[in-house]
């Protein structure tokens, strides 16, 4: 009825991809960044009588360490992107609702909060909904689904120090600074009513499709879901999503995502390999951090996109690949073109592929291909590109906890002022508790 989940994890990235970092490089460069993301709380879920209750509540904090690199993109002539430092992140949520058990129709009513504060220019981010649903079949394989409530969403942040002719002073990192003295900026704030309705198909145990449209965040919002499993061998998945978000938010609710069982990625790889992704044990679990981890900054921004991923294996033999497409437009408050990021849209693509071979009960090969194309969005910058190839080779130890991994690969990165080809060789021992 009540469970306790906590989370914490350690990861290299990049801060800005306009100019991308190698993957698995060791080297601290300018554009490199760690980033370091906790969380804990209670979830409760029971039953009242012939109700379904459920309730949550999450705390997390998010830290990201830039080395104190003065250079956001490693050129002069790149606009600077005022970066992220550390934030807490809270949610909760309650809902009460009924299936169907001879009624014409099931619902939910439910609640949610969510909220940001960050240190950089004392920023904070805030959502509230409150919303009800019901699901009506009209076969066995299709049911009719719609919803609607109100929510608000604020953020806001601390004004600038100017000097006599309105420039911004910054400190010797190029940071900008706060002046708790006037009045807060709005970067973003939006509420009223929210509606969206669709469909909800499972023509059998191996396939569902849902799909919404809809009004919400100020327009017309479009979500779904699909997974297929093919056969005892292979399936299928793909998602639309679309919501209005922060880095430190979404970075917790996708380490939030990774479930009790999960995969420790490719074997030769740590939790999170290419593709960034953590595979549950049971078909269908998981949580992938590109969304997050895409580009890391201090702003408000609506998040929409779409991915597509297969997975499979015979014998011997895993494969899989990825396809994946992620948009954010910014909101920064109007300041006089201090924040670049004001009304900025910008764009990823990704594509990324696996294929491995078990050779005994103790040892195997993998091999990974990546690629992936940014596009900030700002005028007069370019795009930033990012393609690797690795293989790798595992055997376990002693035991079945204990692993040695050897790994080989090349990767290439370009952007602003940036184009570096580096190959790589990996040594290193895990082990799995």
């Amino acid at each position: 009825m009540l469970n306790f989940d906590a989370g914490a994890m350690a990861i290299r990235s990049q801060a800005d991809p306009r100019s991308p970092v190698s993957q698995f490089r060791n080297a601290d460069e300018a554009n490199s960044v760690e980033v370091y993301s906790a969380y804990a709380g209670p979830t409760l879920s029971t039953r009242v009588g012939p109700l379904d209750v459920g309730a949550s509540y999450r705390i997390g904090y998010v830290a990201v360490d830039d080395h104190n690199f003065d250079d956001v993109t490693g050129g002069s002539t790149s606009p600077r992107i005022d970066r992220f430092d550390t934030s807490t992140v809270q949610s909760a949520a309650v809902s009460v609702g009924m299936k169907q058990r001879g009624l014409p129709v099931g619902w939910t009513v439910g609640a949610g909060w969510e909220r940001q504060d960050a240190e950089r220019l004392d920023s904070d981010f805030e959502g509230k909904y409150v919303r009800g649903d019901v699901v009506v079949p009209v076969s066995a394989n299709l049911a009719f689904t719609a919803g609607a409530g109100y929510e608000k969403f604020t953020s806001s942040q601390q004004d600038i120090v100017r000097d006599s002719n309105g420039v911004p002073v910054v400190t010797p990192g190029g940071d900008l600074i706060a002046d708790p003295s006037k009045p807060r900026l709005l970067s973003y704030d939006q509420s009223g009513l929210i509606w969206d309705a669709g469909v909800i198909w499972r023509p059998s145990q191996r396939t569902e499709l849902q799909a919404r449209v809809g009004r919400r965040y100020g327009g017309t919002t479009v979500t779904g879901s699909f997974q297929h499993k093919i056969n005892e061998h292979s399936s299928i998945s793909a998602s639309v999503y679309d919501s209005v978000d922060t880095f430190g938010h979404m970075l917790i609710t996708d380490l939030a995502g990774i479930p009790r069982r999960f995969q420790t990625g490719r074997k030769n790889r740590g939790m999170v390999g290419i593709g960034g992704c953590v595979t549950g044990v049971d078909p269908g679990t998981g949580s992938c951090f590109d969304d997050a981890l895409q580009a890391i900054n201090n702003f408000t921004f609506r998040n929409r996109g779409a991915n597509l991923s297969y997975s499979g294996g015979r014998g011997p033999w895993s494969y899989g690949f990825g396809i994946g497409y992620d948009q954010r437009r910014y909101f920064a408050p109007p300041a006089g073109n201090v924040f670049v990021l004001d009304g900025v849209t910008d764009r990823s693509y990704s594509l990324s592929a696996n294929a491995g071979r078990q050779l005994t009960r103790r040892s195997g090969y993998n091999l990974d291909a990546y690629a992936s194309l940014f596009d900030s969005g700002i005028a007069g910058t370019g795009n930033g590109t990012s393609l690797g190839f690795s293989g790798s080779y595992y055997r376990t130890l002693f035991s079945d906890h204990l692993q040695a991994n050897v790994s080989a690969g090349i990767y290439n990165t370009k952007g602003d002022e940036v184009d570096s080809t580096v190959a790589s060789l990996l040594l290193g021992l895990r082990y799995n508790f």
